[in-house]
């Protein structure tokens, strides 16, 4: 029985989770606080609170599978525009709405998670990276400065949209005790898959979590997206993840890369994703492991299942 703690939170995090819960009942996910978008944002701005919805999908992922019909329950979103007004219902996820009320019942983000924990069985835990008020801003190759994670992710500004680098605001929040005490205990330390610039590297750039980091003797492994999203890392290939973590961080603290290696599924052309491309490695100081981890129903994302035996044999 390992202790896992994955760095993240969205979609990437999600399929990581459902897949390692087979091998664990002890996992830990730090989520990003630096969504802005979508119905997570909607609430955030209407309750001045930590944005829900990846802290919601990560909770649903834990649960037993025997629940499957509460998991639905929890992300089940109400017909509408995700993108409307705060103060509207159409579009918002039932589990945003469960963790307002949960939030508020017991007084902090921390304690109305681990309600909802207690509530849903899961198998793990889900913390706030931070519980400040964290806003995210990009700087693009061509020197024109981007604000706001929803911004950046859906690539709403002009020019090249090619990102050079991501900024957190503050730019040294507080981090729960919790979050420092799970990572310090840590056996294997997972970053990614996903975003890399709005939601892997806004976790990673919080000063007291990179410490944390770079000091734990845990496994440290750095999971490369299947495909590559449109204005966050158009044309990567699996090297330009890790120098662009090196360049954010001054060092590259994982020591065993994992990627896909199976592209032959095409991608449908109205995702406008494109597959990761090969090369990476070579004399680096960490070891690539290479392996077919796509779903071939969804090739966008990793297969849960393939994507956790690989990780447990790296450990």
């Amino acid at each position: 029985m390992k202790k896992f703690v994955c760095l993240g939170g969205g979609i990437g995090t999600v399929n990581l989770i459902k897949g390692l819960k087979h091998y664990s009942s002890d996992i830990t996910v730090i989520v990003s606080a630096a969504d802005n978008g979508g119905s997570a944002g909607r609430l955030r701005r209407l309750f001045h609170i930590f944005p829900p919805g990846d802290a919601i999908s990560c909770l649903a992922a834990l649960m037993p599978e025997e629940d499957e019909k509460f998991g639905k329950l929890l992300t089940y979103r109400f017909p509408g525009n995700r993108y409307g007004s705060d103060n509207k219902l159409s579009g918002q996820k039932l589990g945003n709405l469960l963790f307002v009320g949960a939030k508020e019942i017991t007084g902090s983000v921390e304690d109305g998670l681990i309600l909802l924990e207690d509530l849903f069985r899961t198998s793990g835990k889900v913390l706030p990276a931070t519980t400040d008020a964290l806003t995210l801003s990009a700087l693009t190759v061509d020197d024109l400065r981007v604000e706001g994670e929803q911004t950046i992710d859906l690539g709403k500004y002009k020019g090249k949209r090619i990102l050079d680098r991501v900024m957190i605001h503050p730019d040294d929040p507080k981090v729960p005790q919790t979050v420092l005490s799970a990572i310090s205990k840590a056996d294997v330390l997972i970053a990614g898959p996903g975003d890399l610039y709005t939601t892997i590297l806004p976790v990673l750039l919080i000063p007291a979590i990179k410490k944390a980091l770079i000091s734990s003797t845990a496994k440290k492994i750095y999971i490369v997206n299947v495909a590559n999203k449109p204005f966050e890392t158009k044309g990567y290939a699996i090297d330009d993840y890790i120098a662009s973590i090196t360049k954010h961080l001054g060092t590259f603290p994982f020591e065993t890369v994992i990627a896909n290696n199976d592209v032959s599924i095409p991608i449908p052309r109205k995702y406008k994703y494109k597959y990761v491309l090969q090369g990476g490695g070579g004399h680096a100081p960490y070891k690539l492991l290479l392996a077919d981890l796509v779903d071939k129903d969804f090739p966008l994302y990793h297969e849960p299942k393939k994507l956790a035996r690989c990780v447990v044999k790296t450990i």
